[in-house]
């Protein structure tokens, strides 16, 4: 090929790629609106606050773990590709600590957040805010720390103390901090 067939390409693409520039850059520091942004911004905080309206139990978040955690995590939650979700309370001091749900998590709420905006793995954000309440229902329930009748909602799943809640240095810090 020759020089000048190369240098006119180089020179094509070049220019598509400062217009590409110029398009995009048009878009550079200008702010998102609320409503755009209410989709994305779906973080929970550890005292609960922005949890969604919905809610469910441990029935049905077995039903809901069967078709969409099982394949990772196991049928009761205690093996599986992905690791134990199961299991571990008090063997964090020990040589080999087993870091769980029931064994490690400070807050439910956390358990929430995290379930919500990254599982299933293959699919986050395709189940409903029912389905998340029951799944981290199943789970607390599987860890022993609620009951399999408890309901959990944006007004109960707050007031669930974790078995290492205790565990970690606090710092959340309050308003005006």
């Amino acid at each position: 090929m020759s020089m000048l067939k190369i240098s006119v390409k180089l020179a094509f693409l070049w220019a598509v790629a400062f217009l590409f520039i110029e398009v995009n850059a048009q878009q550079l520091g200008k702010g998102i609106s609320e409503e755009d942004l209410a989709p994305w911004d779906i973080s929970v905080d550890p005292n609960g606050s922005r949890l969604p309206s919905g809610s469910g139990t441990a029935a049905k978040g077995a039903e809901v773990w069967a078709d969409n955690c099982s394949a990772c995590h196991g049928e009761k939650a205690e093996d599986g590709p992905a690791g134990a979700l199961v299991g571990g309370v008090g063997s964090l001091t020990s040589d080999a600590p087993v870091k769980t749900v029931g064994s490690f998590w400070p807050y439910a709420t956390t358990l929430f957040d995290y379930v919500r905006r990254a599982m299933p793995y293959h699919a986050p954000g395709s189940l409903s805010d029912d389905d998340h309440y029951a799944v981290v229902a199943y789970l607390l329930e599987r860890n022993g720390i609620i009951d399999e009748d408890d309901v959990m909602s944006a007004k109960t799943l707050p007031k669930v103390k974790m078995p290492n809640h205790d565990g970690f240095i606090q710092y959340w810090p309050s308003k005006g901090d």
